[in-house]
């Protein structure tokens, strides 16, 4: 089944160029009115985005373009405004503005530390929330996060950039529930691109096999009316493959050397993988200790429930 986004209005952040830039145009090719952001200059101009924009509108569709800094939460606010004020509905977000700062972590500095969180993710926080409440009214949302392979398995010289990505995998978790009555989809795309942020940190010849359009292939998808939620989509030169945490089984030392010594002479059973699963909330894990707790001490739950 084709997927069309005829009517709806996307937002993309960072979208001036790179992987935003696709975004944007993969969007707007599906039927998408694009406000298209990328961070202006002095006076909230941003000729990367306003580029972007005519491309869409030289395809014959709609856009109009915001130089807002995701970080700052009014300029944000008056973004979603003129996307409300033109088209009266926001249905999509892509929060993929970002910046690196890389250095070890013993060299670098908090500001740097900060500055990294602000736009990746107190600028994707900014975006989301401005959006939330008209996705809420609406009963309809898709929003997107870009997470990446730093945080979710590290990266050496990418503390600060790791830190980030990971943080919007928990966000995502959360939104996910709190969203799920209002048919607000929630994801993350993990995405391996050749981009003016790579470049120089890949080879070439892998450079060039991943290319950015391949990658919004999985946004349009993510955008989509039958789009999933709670996924982190990873994607890269045409491949695409979903990052899932488990958990081990575990085991529970109540009744059998509850010690640091009885964790390290369990620590094989403890770590083995047989058995793990996928949790859907934060809750699953408390009861999951609290079961295995009530078993060790010989204790049947459901009667002191249903009491």
């Amino acid at each position: 089944m084709t997927i069309r986004l005829d009517g709806q209005v996307a937002i993309v952040t960072g979208a001036g160029r790179g992987l935003g830039r696709t975004h944007a145009l993969a969007l707007a090719e599906r039927g998408a009115k694009l406000v298209v952001n990328d961070l202006g200059d002095d006076r909230g101009r941003s000729a990367n985005a306003e580029t972007v924009v005519d491309e869409i509108r030289a395809a014959g569709g709609e856009a109009i373009a915001h130089g807002a800094s995701v970080s700052d939460p009014a300029q944000v606010t008056d973004m979603v405004s003129q996307a409300m004020d033109t088209w009266g509905r926001v249905d999509i977000l892509i929060n993929n503005a970002g910046i690196l700062r890389d250095k070890t972590f013993l060299k670098m500095s908090l500001e740097d530390f900060r500055l990294v969180l602000d736009v990746h993710l107190m600028g994707s926080v900014n975006c989301t929330k401005a959006v939330w409440e008209i996705m809420r009214e609406r009963k309809y949302g898709r929003i997107v996060f870009t997470t990446s392979s730093s945080g979710l398995y590290g990266n050496f010289g990418q503390a600060n950039y790791g830190a980030a990505k990971m943080a919007l995998v928990g966000l995502m978790n959360t939104l996910h529930l709190e969203g799920a009555k209002y048919d607000i989809r929630v994801n993350c795309l993990a995405p391996a691109a050749g981009t003016a942020m790579t470049e120089g940190l890949i080879p070439d010849a892998v450079y060039e096999l991943l290319t950015p359009e391949s990658v919004s292939n999985g946004i349009v998808f993510l955008s989509g009316p039958d789009a999933p939620s709670r996924k982190v989509l990873a994607a890269g030169g045409g491949g695409f493959a979903v990052f899932k945490g488990f958990e081990t089984p575990g085991v529970n030392l109540l009744s059998d050397g509850l010690s640091p010594e009885g964790i390290a002479a369990a620590w094989d059973r403890i770590d083995a993988e047989a058995g793990m699963s996928e949790l859907n909330a934060g809750f699953e894990q408390t009861t999951k200790f609290a079961t295995q707790a009530a078993q060790s001490l010989g204790i049947d739950l459901s009667k002191q429930t249903s009491e």
